[in-house]
Order: C-alpha cells, then structure tokens, then sequence
C-alpha cells in the first residue's frame, strides 16, 4: 500500500514538503497522551535475540535512524516508538542556521537514493538542548554535531565545544560530523592533524559538562582515501573515542540510472548506490581497529540482510534513513521483523557478538 501512495502521491509531492509534513505528523502523535507507548506495543522490537550492547548502552534492535531527519530532536520519541533501536538526532550546530536555499533535497527513485544540500539546516545546539532536557528513557538518542556555516576553520572547534556543553548532558553518546559535503571546508576537518585537537577538545567538553562518561564517535565520508580511513582509525583508537560511524552521503555519481538533471544536483547522495562503498570501509575499518572501536554502519541500508551482512562484517549497530523514504512509516517495524526470523533461523541463534 505505502509503494503505491508513494507512486500515487508522495513522488508528486516536492521531497523537503513531504518531511515537514512527516515530522508534524510525528509531533501530533507525541502530543496525544498514550499514543507513544501505544506504538511501542506494537511496532517496538521486543525479541530478546535482537538486543545489543555497545556504547556502553541497551539498545532493544541494532536498527537505529541515521542522523538528517529529526534535526531539531522534536518527533525522536515518536520514532522510536516506531521500531527504531535509536534515533541520532541532528546534525546541530552551534548557532541556527537556516541551511542552503531550496530546493535542497532531490529523491533519484530509479536508483532508491536521495541527493541533499540541506547545509545543516537547524534551530542550533541550546534549542535543541532545551527539548532533550528531561525527556524519558524510552528511546536511545545519539546527538550529530556539526560546525556553523559562518563559523571560519579557526574557530571550528570553539563551536564544537559549545554544542557538546550543551547537548552532552542529555544525550545518550555524541558524533562529531566532520564528513557532510554540504557546509564548505567541513571535509578539511576530517584530515588527522585538524581532527586531533577538535576531538580532543570535543572529549574534555563533554567531560567537564556531565558526571557520567558520554560516549564519544567521529563520522566519516565514504569518500575518504583508504589510506585517510587508517589514518582517521588510528587516531581514534590513539584518542581513546568510543567508535567511528561509516559513512556519510557521497559526492560520487557513478552509474546512477536516475535522469541527468537530477544526478547533476549538487550535495551528498544516500541510498542504495552507496551500499556497497559502505560496506567496504566498515570492513577496512573493523580489519584495521581489530574490535577496539564501536562500529556504526550507514550507507544503502534496505533490508534485513543489508543489516545481517553488516553485523556480520563487524558492525554493532547500523544505521538507515533513505529506505525509510523508500519503505514508509513501518519500514524498522518490518526490517526488525525479518532480522529476527534471520537471527533465529542462523546456526548461532543470536547476533554476533557486540563490540565495545
């Protein structure tokens, strides 16, 4: 039914409208006593098979929304409830800012994918900070954060640190977003002697802002050379980070089957095209790290299978945002459905074994 309201209606409809529209709908369930938990009732993954731990956290699925849908941390508990294992939430950044002119968000549906310059688009860190104080233990929350657009390099990190002060407090572990190709110069950051001190400083920020250790992770671009993948690897494991998240949306294009017009766009392409250079730096990444890191698999993510073959390639939880684009409102209620029938059906009857 979804498949054939999304051809009907939703394909017709510009892509950025449909999301606000989505996340007010979200915002109206959450707003209505008992709907949350109601959900989670009934579309929450339950079966013990599925749990993991990583991060030093809970978390009832290894499924969990990606960073870029709920910016603004105002329909996480609603997404939760919907089957999701967890919801990054972001990317924010230090100061609002209202992100690249539209249009800004492109659906290629031929190839399964999404070009986006949102140009992290958000009310800022203390906005957010301000919704995620007091809420409930009900979904695991991952907080992205990014540097402001008017923000220069030199300053980069003095942003940073102003965000994590604030969100570190309420979320359940952080990301440093060094990796999205729609703020200019932000990819520079990813280079290991600009990447040292903005961690480090991001680590004693959140230190100094809570009593309890919040775990910390980089994510990265799927563009990265291997070499810089090894190099941004080894400096993770050298700074004591909790994990690394692999990867982020590609400036690449190749052999897309969408129209010209629209493969021309400029910004970061998700989906399905990005499958597989996904999967290939999750594996570098675990050969290279050898278990010492969390490992967070995004990138093409569709199935059950798309989840199983990364568990099985090393990752403790993945990640997904463009198959729920594609797949509609129950798309982590029915993944979580079919891993659990995979899991149980597998020799081992359990998930492989979570990393740190």
């Amino acid at each position: 039914m979804y498949r054939l309201l999304f051809s009907l209606v939703i394909a017709r409809v510009p892509a950025e409208t449909v999301h606000h529209l989505t996340l007010r709908a979200l915002r109206a369930v959450q707003a209505v006593p008992g709907a949350v938990p109601l959900l989670r009732r009934l579309l929450a993954p339950r079966d013990p098979a599925l749990a993991v731990r990583a991060l030093g956290l809970d978390f009832p699925s290894p499924l969990g929304l990606a960073a870029g849908f709920d910016k603004d941390a105002v329909a996480f508990e609603a997404l939760g409830g919907f089957g999701f294992g967890h919801v990054e939430i972001g990317t924010v950044t230090g100061r609002p800012q209202p992100g690249n002119p539209r249009p800004r968000l492109f659906r290629l549906v031929p190839d399964r994918a999404v070009i986006n310059r949102m140009g992290f688009n958000n009310a800022g860190s203390q906005a957010a900070a301000d919704r995620l104080r007091g809420r409930g233990t009900g979904t695991v929350v991952g907080v992205n954060i990014g540097k402001t657009k008017v923000v220069p390099e030199a300053s980069a990190t003095a942003d940073y640190v102003a965000s994590t002060e604030r969100l570190a407090p309420h979320a359940d572990y952080l990301v440093v977003n060094v990796s999205s190709p729609n703020t200019p110069g932000l990819r520079d950051l990813q280079a290991v002697e600009h990447l040292r001190p903005l961690l480090t400083a991001v680590r004693e920020a959140a230190d100094r802002s809570t009593e309890r250790r919040v775990p910390l992770l980089v994510k990265i671009a799927p563009d990265l050379a291997d070499d810089d993948i090894d190099a941004v690897a080894d400096l993770a494991l050298d700074l004591g980070l909790d994990g690394i998240i692999a990867a982020n949306t590609t400036i690449g294009r190749d052999a897309l089957l969408s129209a010209p017009v629209l493969v021309k766009e400029t910004g970061g392409l998700s989906g399905a095209p990005l499958k597989e250079r996904s999967l290939d730096v999750l594996r570098r990444l675990r050969s290279r790290t050898g278990g010492r890191l969390t490992l967070i698999s995004v990138g093409g993510v569709e199935t059950a299978d798309d989840v199983w073959e990364r568990l099985q390639a090393g990752a403790a939880l993945v990640q997904g945002y463009t198959g729920m684009i594609y797949g509609g409102p129950l798309w982590a209620h029915r993944v979580n459905r079919a891993l659990s029938r995979r899991v149980r059906d597998s020799a081992a009857k359990s998930l492989p074994a979570p990393r740190p």
